[in-house]
């Protein structure tokens, strides 16, 4: 298992540097020039300078830029290493992600490690007890329906879930804000949190559950009939196989038969979709954090993109692709412990 397991790093390793040159090389071909804008904002603060030594200024002020944020040369594979951290600047130093130099938002005025780690915090937050519901939902939800396929239950929750499933997810949050927000009034609209609140300890912690529990209950929802039919499909191909029947020849009880032999066959397929699920919320969901003003990866990269905030969207896409690798080991992992066929080759 060690073995294989840093065989895959060292893979996710090669795939990383690979999206992330193509990503990078991009990157290089949007009008984004950061020691441009840096002396320009500069020199505009020199009121009393000719246009002539403003020119010259300028020069001066835009090599001293391009050479602090290793700028300095048009070799786009200089560039791309000195972005990893592994190529030194104009002086020696080494500035990249290695060493923990991510760039710059302009549209924060901060360092982007700094603008990340709130919203990371508050999509991450969203996700984990979204995809708790739904594991709590859907898992039993679909086992009931494949042990009691073709009944009035099924059928009603084939009808329901298909309904679902057929509804894009802007309507269901639409509909979810009217009626809970605007009728009844229990969540707020929008926002993290009570605006201008200083909360501490548990009345923050209830003054944030209380502000995500809609985008929450929204992001369950609009996976409920997908994953519900998907887990009663997979359920129904397990039931039917040659070994249940040879547990129930056996005299086993139909709990035993359906919790301990069908279900673990039944896992089989779901597992990426269960793993891949989470990991992919991680990633934010842009329409629902964005009709919720909700402060998350998704609404972070869409305000990026939209402000041409480029070192923010190269940072985030940097996370996107770590998480994306990251998943996949996670998934082939849990396939291993689920179902103990899959072996991994020494």
């Amino acid at each position: 298992m060690a073995r294989y397991i840093v065989k895959r790093l060292a893979y996710m390793m090669l795939v990383f540097i690979l999206l992330t040159f193509i990503l990078f090389m991009l990157y290089q071909l949007m009008p984004a020039n950061r020691a441009y804008t840096d002396a320009k904002n500069e020199i505009k603060t020199m009121k009393r300078l000719s246009e002539a030594e403003k020119e010259t200024k300028f020069q001066e002020l835009y090599l001293k830029y391009q050479r602090m944020y290793g700028t300095d040369t048009d070799n786009k594979l200089i560039l791309y290493l000195r972005w990893l951290g592994v190529y030194p600047f104009y002086n020696g130093e080494y500035g990249g992600i290695l060493q923990g130099e991510f760039g710059f938002s302009y549209d924060y005025n901060l360092p982007v490690v700094k603008v990340v780690p709130d919203h990371m915090r508050n999509t991450m937050i969203v996700s984990l007890v979204s995809e708790l519901a739904i594991l709590g939902v859907t898992i039993p939800l679909g086992i009931k329906c494949a042990v009691k396929k073709n009944t009035r239950f099924d059928r009603f929750t084939q009808f329901f879930t298909l309904i679902g499933f057929s509804t894009p997810h802007f309507i269901i949050y639409i509909v979810f804000i009217v009626f809970f927000c605007s009728i009844l009034g229990w969540f707020p609209v929008m926002g993290v949190k009570t605006p201008g609140s200083n909360y501490t300890g548990w009345r923050n912690v209830l003054d944030v559950l209380h502000h995500v529990t809609l985008p929450t209950i929204c992001l369950t929802f609009g996976s409920l009939a997908s994953i519900t039919r998907l887990t009663r499909a997979s359920m129904i191909d397990a039931l039917n196989l040659d070994c249940i029947r040879t547990a129930r020849a056996k005299g086993l009880s139909e709990k035993v038969v359906i919790y301990s032999h069908a279900w673990r066959n039944a896992l089989i397929p779901l597992v990426s979709i269960f793993v891949g699920g989470f990991f992919g919320l991680l990633g934010g969901a842009i329409i629902l954090e964005q009709m919720f003003g909700f402060k998350g990866m998704g609404l972070l990269l869409l305000n990026a993109t939209k402000n041409a905030d480029y070192d923010m969207i190269m940072f985030l896409e940097v996370i996107y692709t770590f998480i994306m690798l990251f998943s996949n080991l996670v998934t082939d992992l849990c396939y291993g412990l689920v179902d103990p066929r899959v072996r991994i080759s020494k």
